[in-house]
C-alpha cells in the first residue's frame, strides 16, 4: 500500500459530519482549480441520484497527473468552498490527513468506518475512459456504486471504454438513478445532461504568462 506522509490542517482535513443512513456522493479530484463544470456535475448528480449530501474530496495530488503547477491543498479547498455554496455540499482535504494516495484507499476507509452510510462514487465520463488505469479500479467498483456524468469529448468513448465494457452487466438504466445509492456494488449508471466545456487544465493554461519571443 502506498501512503503519503499525513498532513493535518485544522479546518481543512477533517471529515464532514454525517448520520446513519445518509446517501452521500463522493466527488474526488485535484480541483486545480475548481470551476463551474465541477459544480454542474455535483448539482446534477445530487439531484438525480437523490443524495442527501456530496463530499468533495480535494486530493493532495492525482497519481496520474503532473504536480508541477499544483496549488497548495488549503488554497484549493478554500476556493472550492467559496464556489460551492450549497449547504449539502461539503469540501474536505481529509485524504491528506490519512496519507492516502489512491481513491481505493479512501473508499475502503470510508465504507469500513461508516458502513451505515450509502456512499456513491461520482466521476466525469472523461475519467471512465481511463478508469482501467486507476490503481485497483476493479476493487473500487466492488466497494461502492458509481455514477458517471457525461463530459464533452468523452460521450462516445466512455460507454465503450475498457472499464465500461468490463462492468457492462452491472450498468443500470438512467431512469433508475434514484435507486443507485441503495444498490449493492458493483452497480453504476451513466448520466446524460447539461455539460460545461470548462476544464481545469485549460484554465491553468490561460493563466500562464505569455513568454516573450
Amino acid at each position: 500500500m502506498t501512503l503519503r506522509h499525513p498532513i493535518r490542517l485544522p479546518g481543512i482535513t477533517e471529515l464532514p459530519p454525517s448520520g446513519a443512513g445518509m446517501r452521500i456522493g463522493l466527488f474526488g479530484g485535484s480541483f486545480n482549480p475548481i470551476h463551474e463544470g465541477h459544480r454542474l456535475v455535483i448539482e446534477e448528480t445530487m439531484r438525480r441520484l437523490e443524495l442527501d449530501a456530496v463530499w468533495v474530496l480535494v486530493t493532495p495530488g492525482n497519481p496520474l497527473k503532473n504536480h508541477n503547477d499544483l496549488a497548495p491543498l488549503a488554497d484549493r479547498v478554500l476556493a472550492a468552498r467559496a464556489l460551492l455554496d450549497n449547504p449539502r455540499v461539503r469540501v474536505t482535504g481529509f485524504e491528506a490527513a490519512q496519507g492516502f494516495t489512491y481513491s481505493w484507499q479512501t473508499i475502503r476507509y470510508l465504507t469500513g468506518a461508516m458502513p451505515d452510510r450509502r456512499f456513491v462514487w461520482i466521476m466525469g465520463a472523461d475519467n471512465l475512459v481511463d478508469f482501467n488505469r486507476w490503481e485497483r479500479w476493479r476493487d473500487i467498483a466492488a466497494m461502492v456504486p458509481l455514477a458517471i456524468y457525461v463530459r464533452p469529448g468523452s460521450s462516445r468513448r466512455a460507454p465503450v471504454s475498457m472499464a465500461a465494457t468490463a462492468l457492462a452487466r452491472w450498468r443500470i438504466d438512467e431512469e433508475d438513478a434514484p435507486i443507485l445509492a441503495g444498490l449493492a456494488p458493483p452497480a453504476w449508471v451513466y448520466l446524460h445532461g447539461r455539460q460545461s466545456p470548462l476544464s481545469s487544465s485549460a484554465i491553468r493554461a490561460r493563466r500562464q504568462p505569455v513568454k516573450p519571443k
